[in-house]
């Protein structure tokens, strides 16, 4: 029952509590908005997709926290999701900026997240760890489409991008070298498709 609660618990707060980061934001005084009425709509929908895929972070790395029954590897997966944290809000805050709103199919996209990580996490510890680097990795690449995408007049959308860009890479690091197993062809290949739907979808909904 108590990791009912604490499980229920970190999704309520991911999807509607107000979160604050813990790390310094990348966006400084100095970087500039984008003014054209479509410059600023695009950059809105890529932020709100940006914003998906950190409720899904928060999903995944909470069931497999939940999952495994190693305590160092639980610890792990909590401070990652800890770290993730930072870039909930610095998107959000972004969205906010813009006039715009975060996905209205946020809690699907939770449950989703929250479903695979638990069944990463039931095979195998490695098995998880390896779900987490070819995340990480396929976050990164999408990070970097972004950046290629985003107004070159947005540049605080860029600095939050920029900076998520690293930070993921740096988790799918952390992740190899405790010990990921690596994932079979036709899984990266099935998580590439789900990636596809959620971010198409996230655009506009």
């Amino acid at each position: 029952m108590e990791r009912f609660l604490a499980t229920a618990d970190a999704a309520l707060r991911t999807l509607f509590a107000k979160h604050h980061s813990a790390s310094p934001h990348p966006v400084r005084p100095e970087h500039s908005s984008p003014q054209v009425p479509a410059d600023k709509a695009l950059s809105a929908a890529l932020m709100r997709v940006n914003h998906v895929g950190e409720v899904c972070a928060q999903a995944l790395y909470t069931a497999q926290a939940a999952s495994t029954r190693n305590p160092a590897l639980k610890a792990h997966f909590e401070q990652a999701a800890r770290e993730e944290t930072d870039h909930l809000a610095w998107t959000r805050e972004r969205l906010d900026e813009l006039g715009d709103r975060v996905s209205l199919l946020n809690p699907l996209w939770y449950a989703g997240a929250f479903a695979l990580g638990l069944v990463a996490g039931r095979i195998s510890d490695a098995v998880s760890l390896g779900f987490v680097v070819e995340t990480e990795k396929q976050v990164a690449a999408h990070l970097q489409s972004h950046l290629d995408r985003l107004p070159a007049s947005d540049e605080a959308s860029r600095a939050i991008v920029a900076q998520m860009k690293r930070d993921e890479e740096r988790h799918a690091d952390e992740a190899q070298q405790a010990g990921a197993a690596e994932l079979p062809a036709p899984a990266k290949a099935l998580m590439r498709a789900a990636a596809k739907v959620m971010t198409r979808t996230a655009h506009y909904i």
